[in-house]
């Protein structure tokens, strides 16, 4: 799927942030994998330093659409690295968002998925199969939703209630 930038979006659906149905998430990524633009629906998680649902979300069938992973903000552990990022490419993810750490940033930059997180951290989560999926989460402050459409660069990551397309001539 051809993205457009991030900043092209906003500007062309500007009406859509005061609606509520487009909004900024957050403005701190840090940015790895090939793939420094990329776009989707979303399928969302939410967890605590705990990656089991991580992996086997990546380990099913992508279908080009976008992991939304709520860590609850935290940076003790990385929730996403580099087996994880083999596993997203080889099943057809576009991209993962991670609201808390990834670790192993060389080796995801190997590969062609697209990767947000907060920040690094070398230590691993545990792995108790805690957690929840398809739920709305709230994201500072940002409330996204399962189905929700996923667009990120180096700008920043928009949350779309429906998916946007630049009008010709953009």
């Amino acid at each position: 799927m051809d993205v457009a930038a991030t900043a092209d979006l906003a500007d062309a659906f500007e009406p859509r942030f005061a609606a509520g149905t487009l909004a900024v998430l957050g403005s701190r990524w840090l940015c790895m994998g090939r793939r420094f633009r990329f776009g989707g629906s979303c399928v969302t998680l939410q967890v605590f330093e705990d990656n089991s649902l991580v992996a086997d979300e990546v380990k099913a069938a992508g279908q080009g659409r976008v992991l939304v992973v709520d860590g609850g903000g935290s940076l003790r552990c990385a929730l996403f690295g580099g087996n994880l990022a083999r596993a997203a490419q080889e099943h057809g993810w576009a991209g993962v968002v991670i609201h808390g750490a990834a670790r192993d940033a060389d080796e995801i930059d190997s590969f062609d998925v697209g990767v947000r997180a907060l920040a690094l951290s070398p230590r691993r989560a545990i792995k108790r199969g805690a957690g929840q999926r398809d739920l709305p989460l709230l994201i500072e402050g940002v409330r996204v939703q399962p189905g929700d459409w996923i667009y990120a660069d180096r700008d920043g990551v928009l949350v779309s209630r429906a998916m946007l397309v630049l009008p010709a001539g953009t």
